[in-house]
């Protein structure tokens, strides 16, 4: 080999090293953002999500982290789902479009209602299908969150 093809050999490889600890880096990332933002810690870390927070520590689901529920479970969906929520509640919260509730989107309570049967399986076999509804938070909307207090009893303002 030539001395040209040695120099261009080597440098292949320092680039494909470097192709490779950027790639090891990102998914080391990425998996602690998703680990941190999946938590109850995060999501109330956000003045909206006070109540809801609150409500789900008090609840059956109070061990689940947020986005068991609340985002898929596969990587690059859960990705996907999480960047379009996060940016729209970035958004709602920029421009004071936030109600007193929050309501779900039909694509949040698609993925909530994926999560619930995800777990809860047996169950779903129990349920009169003469009976059941769409999703299973048409019947158990307070399972997962309890009753919210109302808004002139919440302490938002004191946490």
């Amino acid at each position: 080999m030539t001395e040209k093809t040695n120099r261009q050999h080597g440098a292949s490889k320092a680039t494909v090293l470097a192709a490779l600890l950027v790639g090891v880096a990102l998914t080391l990332v990425a998996g602690f953002t998703f680990s941190h933002t999946d938590q109850a810690q995060f999501c109330g870390s956000c003045h909206v999500m006070y109540e809801p927070v609150r409500t789900h520590q008090q609840s059956p689901h109070a061990k689940l982290d947020c986005n068991e529920c609340h985002a898929p479970h596969s990587a690059m969906p859960k990705a996907v789902f999480k960047a379009w929520a996060g940016t729209k509640d970035i958004y709602k919260n920029t421009f004071g479009e936030v109600g007193d509730i929050i309501r779900p989107s039909d694509r949040t309570r698609d993925v909530v209602n994926r999560n619930c049967m995800n777990c809860h399986s047996m169950t779903g076999l129990n349920v009169d299908a003469d009976v059941a509804k769409d999703r299973c938070t048409d019947c158990h909307r307070q399972v997962p969150h309890l009753r919210s207090t109302p808004v002139a009893d919440r302490r938002v303002a004191d946490e």
